[in-house]
């Protein structure tokens, strides 16, 4: 994990950001991909605080701390962030084997033949199921698969909307008007 440690009214010490970055080392085994950590010490007259930024694997965690020890304000914000890691990673997957197991339980074949017409066209019918949720994890939820469409119920309005995958590549929403 690359590391940048910033120190604010206290001298630089080779100590400190070496505790912080082997502290920091432990957090690879739980994320994918690399990741960047921007850490600032700061003493404020009897308060040492210690402030850890981690980015990167589609995961933003912050943690502060303050202490009378900035060892421990590191130790307490660096537990911070490993529960708020392994919640994102229990998120992610439990979304990832949802949405497998719900479209296993559901039969995906039913079509049915629209009006006769000069062409010959079939329908698919796909049932699906959909939770409340925010937008915000909705957009997380479809980058996580590769589907052009995601229907959810937004948890703020209790209205069926549905996330699209633009040609652009961006993502449009699809909201009632009423």
């Amino acid at each position: 994990m690359q590391t940048r440690v910033t120190f604010k009214n206290i001298d630089s010490s080779e100590p400190l950001s070496s505790y912080v970055s082997n502290k920091l080392n432990r957090f690879d085994r739980f994320l994918d991909n690399p990741a960047e950590a921007d850490v600032v010490l700061s003493v404020e007259k009897f308060r040492h605080i210690a402030e850890i930024n981690i980015i990167g694997d589609r995961l933003n965690v912050y943690g502060k701390e303050e202490t009378s020890d900035m060892y421990s304000a590191i130790d307490m914000v660096l537990d911070k962030l490993e529960k708020q890691i392994k919640k994102n990673k229990e998120k992610i997957k439990e979304r990832r084997t949802g949405s497998k197991a719900r479209a296993q339980a559901a039969p995906m074949d039913q079509t049915f033949a629209e009006k006769p017409s000069s062409r010959s066209e079939e329908v698919i019918l796909e049932p699906i199921e959909y939770k409340p949720m925010d937008v915000e994890e909705a957009v997380m939820q479809m980058d996580l698969t590769d589907e052009t469409f995601f229907v959810f119920t937004n948890a703020r309005s209790d209205r069926v909307n549905v996330l699209y995958r633009r040609k652009d590549g961006n993502l449009g929403l699809i909201q009632p008007s009423n």
